[in-house]
């Protein structure tokens, strides 16, 4: 009875040493899976992540540029895979006979290949073209009568993008966005001062701030050819120039890029484009007085300095 109480004891120690071990086994087996199911996981993290990126593009088709567009919509493009294929979309609703002009300024994030993929006319450019080059570009290659410009990181939806291109349509020859900037502050912007500046020199105070140097903007055809695709570059030149020349140009639609506008340089204490904007409108100024005289078209009254300087 003792040897066999004790041998069925054995066997059940060795039965339970036998599940143990299978338990130890299926634990490893279980954590193994548990480390590769983390693993499976992260990896579907990262292509669902992939996918919100991408979503933006793969759910659109192809849709070629029309054959004889009324309406060229230009979109200088730096490194914006984010933004460009929203862009795009809003952009090709803007007329049933538009083309979408893509300027890849030295991209290298494949922007270009996505706005190529939704049907966009992508024009590339190796090395980066600089601020506002891309406008020239994309206006030598438009075919519309109505070119508009924007951006490709600023998402404006295609109802608000309309105003600008019935205004040329309705016979202006430059359609601004109404966007003065934040005026209503003790220390404004000084960009924002050189837009109402340069208006006021124009004899056009009536634009206030606004300017061709924000987006989105029109212009007709026969702006294009008074002006000259080269000015597009500097846009107040631009601008000043069209003035000049008596071209019809008014406030469109507003649209608020203060907000749109993604901080430009977040490492840096001062916007590293407001030397380059103030320089544009100084350059502009220079042109007009070049024009208009020394006193840029303004009278001098009844000033008669030339006497005084004769007694001197």
């Amino acid at each position: 009875m003792r040897r066999g109480k004790a041998a069925s004891m054995s066997t059940r120690a060795g039965k339970r040493i036998g599940r143990t071990g299978h338990s130890a086994g299926r634990l490893k087996r279980q954590s193994m899976r548990s480390v590769t199911s983390r693993r499976l996981g992260s990896s579907r993290v990262m292509k669902h992540r992939q996918g919100r990126r991408d979503r933006g593009f793969t759910r659109l088709t192809y849709m070629p540029p029309h054959p004889e567009p009324l309406v060229s919509v230009i979109i200088p493009v730096m490194n914006e895979r984010a933004t460009i294929a929203r862009v795009v979309k809003e952009a090709r609703k803007v007329h049933p006979a538009v083309e979408v002009i893509v300027v890849a300024n030295g991209t290298n994030d494949g922007s270009d290949y996505i706005a190529e993929r939704l049907g966009a006319i992508v024009l590339r450019h190796q090395e980066a073209l600089g601020h506002d080059v891309g406008r020239t570009s994309g206006a030598l290659a438009a075919k519309g009568q109505v070119l508009l410009f924007i951006d490709g990181d600023m998402i404006i939806s295609a109802a608000r993008l309309r105003p600008f291109i019935h205004d040329i349509i309705q016979g202006a020859d430059v359609a601004l966005n109404d966007y003065s900037g934040p005026v209503h502050k003790r220390q404004v912007h000084r960009v924002v001062l050189a837009k109402h500046a340069l208006n006021a020199l124009c004899s056009r105070p009536d634009l206030r701030g606004a300017s061709m140097t924000a987006v989105p903007h029109a212009i007709s055809r026969k702006a294009l050819d008074s002006i000259g695709a080269d000015a597009l570059s500097i846009p107040p030149l631009a601008q000043a120039t069209a003035i000049h020349k008596g071209l019809t140009v008014v406030r469109s639609s507003s649209v608020d890029v203060g907000r749109l506008n993604p901080i430009r340089a977040r490492h840096f204490r001062k916007d590293p484009l407001e030397p380059l904007i103030d320089n544009d409108h100084l350059q502009s100024i220079r042109w007009l007085t070049e024009q208009a005289g020394s006193r840029g078209g303004y009278t001098d009254l009844g000033r008669n300095r030339q006497i005084v300087r004769e007694q001197t």
